[in-house]
């Protein structure tokens, strides 16, 4: 149901390039520099809070993780079954691990009844999968997809969203996805509680053997652009946001930079 005491969503929003947010910078220049940097300083007046996870309920541990580790991008993870049934489910604790070779990482937690998920149990047998990254104008079809509906009742059909063959695995791609990753199982980590015992988490390496690249998307080098991908990550809770405003910054290299740096650290 829409929440009819927010705003609109705002499609015509349009990301862009802007200027970092200290471009005066210097080496040894502290964060009180500048005016925000000073905001940012006072904030801790306010004090700490120290948590011990030994102590805490998971639950909480878990609320506090995805809460401030962000934002992160999802993986759109399509698999099949031994018997054919095909299966398609977001996960949010998901990255790129190495390009060389080209490895990806998905995260999928245990059943509350301690058994796997289905991703992770087709993962684990058939040995293949697809990695969908997910835009603006599908989230929703995205998001309904990680309901939990019986392992017999295939999410495809209900989230709107249309099958695209793969080139070299059987699950297939999401047609509406725009950057799609064929992958085969590298490695899979059972990720045990060192104190419980009890198995939490399946760590999934994929190693992707074919991009699928929408050309609309990509600049004028052949990479993807952010601004045209439109992709959605997670922030906490039930949150999730799009890519805003994008700056850069340069990777420095101490051939160039280092005599300035040594010279900084002499004066202070």
């Amino acid at each position: 149901m829409a929440d009819t005491s927010l705003p609109a969503f705002n499609s015509d929003t349009r990301a862009k390039y802007t200027d970092s947010p200290n471009p005066t910078f210097s080496y040894g220049q502290k964060v009180d520099a500048t005016e925000d940097g000073k905001k940012w300083l006072e904030g801790e007046k306010a004090g700490w809070t120290v948590v011990d996870p030994s102590k805490e309920d998971p639950r909480r541990i878990y609320k506090l993780m995805i809460s401030g580790i962000i934002p992160r991008p999802i993986a759109f993870v399509s698999s099949v079954s031994e018997s054919g049934l095909e299966n398609i489910a977001p996960f949010s604790l998901f990255n790129q691990v190495s390009h060389n070779p080209p490895l990806v990482s998905v995260s999928i937690a245990q059943l509350p009844d301690g058994g796997l998920k289905d991703t992770a149990d087709n993962i684990k047998k058939t040995k293949q999968f697809t990695v969908n990254i997910i835009s603006e104008p599908f989230i929703e079809n995205a998001n309904i997809t990680s309901i939990d509906s019986p392992p017999e009742v295939g999410e495809w059909g209900f989230a709107g969203l249309t099958k695209a063959p793969s080139v070299h695995v059987k699950a297939p791609r999401v047609k509406e996805s725009a950057f799609s990753m064929e992958c085969e199982l590298f490695q899979a980590v059972d990720i045990i509680h060192p104190e419980t015992g009890v198995q939490s988490a399946t760590l999934v390496l994929g190693l992707v053997k074919y991009f699928h690249l929408r050309n609309d998307v990509l600049n004028e080098r052949g990479v993807i652009d952010f601004a045209k991908l439109k992709p959605i990550a997670r922030i906490g809770d039930i949150s999730f946001t799009r890519v805003g405003d994008a700056f850069r910054l340069p990777r420095l290299e101490w051939a160039a930079e280092g005599t300035k740096i040594q010279e900084t650290l002499k004066s202070t």
